[in-house]
């Protein structure tokens, strides 16, 4: 036992004495310690790098904790060739941070849109095309899979909406439902959508994750 304890203090000593570049190697070999180490070096500087784009203490934490993790994921990926380990620590962190804003702006974009048409003016929502609505390809195919989600009744109203374009009136003369029914099916699927996109923006999921 003293063996493997003056083993596992020589190693650590070693760490600390260890560039970032020899820190990099090890990790690169699964040496948990070479992580806990470089945290201990530039997790301030990450932090920072990170608040400049994230104004959410609680967001910036999280996403320190989820940088340094990929950096123990993508150790295979940095090459010392190419320049520092900092320097490629720092571009990871402000990558991350850029697509986490984005990801939250978006979310937040069409929260808004559905909470606003489902509550005061409902119609509206149906009498635009699909497409206008949509952010990006990776928007899209989230509120696709979200719709999937949906009771079958909701689900087909909504995507006819959503997807064809139809106004209520048209949804109700193709499937020959009263419109004051596919009124109450838009409205009701609208609102699942909504809270559904306000729970995945609280869990943090990507798009392409949760599609």
């Amino acid at each position: 036992m003293l063996y493997t304890f003056d083993s596992h203090a020589k190693l650590l000593s070693s760490l600390q004495e260890a560039s970032d570049e020899m820190l990099m190697t090890a990790v690169r070999h699964e040496c948990s310690e070479a992580l806990t180490e470089l945290y201990k070096r530039h997790q301030l500087t990450l932090r920072a790098v990170i608040a400049r784009v994230l104004h959410n203490e609680q967001s910036i934490e999280d996403l320190v904790q989820e940088v340094f993790l990929e950096i123990w994921r993508l150790a295979a990926r940095y090459s010392a060739e190419k320049g520092k380990a900092l320097g490629w620590m720092i571009t990871l962190a402000r990558r991350r941070a850029i697509d986490r804003l984005r990801r939250e702006q978006a979310y937040s974009r069409v929260e808004e849109r559905y909470q606003k048409e489902t509550e005061q003016q409902p119609d509206a929502w149906t009498q635009t095309r699909g497409e206008d609505n949509v952010e990006s390809a990776d928007l899209r195919r989230l509120l696709s899979s979200i719709i999937d989600t949906l009771p079958e009744a909701q689900k087909s109203a909504v995507h006819l909406a959503f997807f064809k374009g139809m106004s209520q009136r048209e949804i109700a003369s193709h499937t020959n439902i009263p419109l004051g029914t596919i009124k109450t099916r838009l409205e009701l699927g609208i609102r699942k959508i909504s809270a559904k996109l306000k729970e995945l923006k609280g869990e943090g999921v990507s798009f392409l994750n949760a599609a």
